[in-house]
């Protein structure tokens, strides 16, 4: 449990405790319930618990487009979003048909760079489940194209090139599909004001990305359950993973998304990457996806210590 100073969200959050009736709206990554149907549980509590302070529907930046007109602020802020995330990925599928970089290299700088950019567009967006919903739809749309390319409907060689391990269009219907569906989820279902979006989304991008980057060049010593999987790759994600939720934690935190309760944050967003990185390192990622196992595991561990 946690205190009841130790961190809140603000504007709109999905988890919202009224004071009046002692109840919680409790949005679930795994949920039977999705957010958007609001239930309430009626539950009670001593003396701890989070406060939720909602103050506005929008943010800074959406307001700044169109203060009087949030759905014409998130259209422009898809668009914008878009843009920069595809960019990104043409980027990355030029420099996969020049052979400019080895192409399991490029492909973790493309599962590194993704998602991570992505969430940086976030407060473009209006808080709210409007905002949740237009955001989804860029890593949606990838899901898509993650499909059509994999089952060969069209065929884009610098992509397929950049996301797969071996070249094969039919890689791109495991662990870059379950990478875009993780995201889209966390997008969905968590949002902005939520740090379990940040733990899913940063162990997922910098955390499993820098696990295979550091293990390829320094993961000489191979850990005793796991042949395949090295020490420093490990330790790697774990870093890499709890940086860049820490880093996020203080980016959403300068719009007012999340209100920093400091070390108490910090340590949440520690466990939750070693245990992503723990569990990432077990036969079974290798064997399901470990874009699937890692998002699970941090979704699921958010839940319970946020």
């Amino acid at each position: 449990m946690y205190t009841k100073k130790s961190f809140s969200l603000i504007s709109s959050s999905p988890l919202a405790v009224d004071s009046s009736s002692s109840s919680l709206a409790v949005p679930c990554f795994f949920s039977r319930i999705p957010r958007f149907l609001n239930l309430r549980i009626a539950t009670s509590f001593k003396s701890t618990t989070s406060t939720y302070h909602p103050r506005s529907l929008t943010s800074p930046l959406a307001a700044l487009m169109f203060p009087e007109n949030t759905v014409l602020s998130d259209v422009c802020a898809t668009g914008i979003s878009g843009v920069v995330a595809f960019s990104c990925l043409g980027f990355w599928g030029e420099i996969g048909k020049r052979g400019i970089f080895d192409q399991k290299l490029i492909r973790k700088l493309v599962h590194i760079n993704i998602g991570l950019v992505f969430m940086l567009c976030w407060p473009l967006f209006s808080s709210g489940l409007q905002g949740a919903l237009f955001a989804s739809l860029i890593p949606g749309l990838n899901i898509l194209r993650m499909l059509l390319l994999g089952l060969g409907v069209y065929q884009d060689e610098g992509t397929i090139k950049s996301m797969s391990r071996h070249g094969d269009r039919r890689e791109l219907l495991k662990g870059p599909l379950y990478y875009a569906l993780s995201i889209t989820s966390a997008c969905i279902f968590y949002w902005n004001t939520s740090p379990i979006a940040i733990a899913v989304i940063c162990n997922l991008c910098a955390g499993d990305g820098m696990a295979d980057i550091v293990g390829r060049r320094l993961g000489t010593e191979k850990l005793p359950y796991n042949r395949n999987k090295s020490v420093a790759g490990s330790i790697g994600m774990a870093i890499a993973g709890f940086s860049a939720s820490v880093a996020y934690m203080y980016y959403f935190a300068s719009f007012r998304y999340i209100e920093n309760s400091g070390w108490d944050m910090i340590l949440r967003f520690f466990i939750i990457s070693i245990a992503s990185a723990f569990v990432e390192s077990l036969p079974v990622s290798t064997d399901i996806d470990d874009n699937l196992t890692v998002s699970l595991t941090s979704a699921l561990l958010g839940t319970l210590l946020f």
